[in-house]
């Protein structure tokens, strides 16, 4: 059976869980989600993240938000439509001015795990164009999260 209690249980240690029923227009030519559709699913989990640890509030008073740096996946199964897939965020790093985060998607269908995959963000002074120090408050937040101290660089 595959309930969502199995898959929470797969996602324990994800303090951030996102569901999203897997739509008929993400798959492709080959009959199965494609690859960039992923990618979307992990941006979904980071945006949910970063409202819970007040960055998407920064960005709006004082335009210091994150910023992708770089992500990558390993493709674990094939998800096709009718499906839910539950996406997991968790922050692994704390840097002076980035954070590391791991992301995984689970189907529901198949109680399994999808992909899994990483992501480097860098808090950002829009106004400036430049990086911006981790403020402390994020921190503390990201922290509380996790229910851990996060080593910086």
């Amino acid at each position: 059976m595959n309930t969502p209690t199995e898959i929470d249980s797969l996602l324990q240690g994800f303090p951030v869980v996102v569901v999203q029923p897997v739509q008929w227009g993400e798959q492709d030519a080959f009959g199965h989600v494609n690859n960039t559709v992923y990618f979307r699913w992990y941006e979904s989990s980071r945006i949910a993240y970063a409202q819970k640890v007040g960055l998407m509030e920064l960005h709006q008073t004082e335009r210091i938000g994150p910023i992708l740096a770089s992500v990558s996946t390993d493709y674990r199964r094939q998800i096709t439509f009718p499906d839910t897939v539950h996406i997991g965020a968790r922050v692994s790093r704390i840097g002076r001015a980035s954070f590391s985060m791991e992301h995984k998607i689970f189907s529901r269908s198949q109680l399994a795990l999808a992909a899994e995959g990483t992501s480097t963000l860098v808090v950002f002074n829009y106004k400036t164009n430049k990086p911006h120090a981790m403020p402390d408050a994020v921190r503390r937040a990201i922290e509380n999260l996790e229910g851990r101290s996060l080593s910086s660089d």
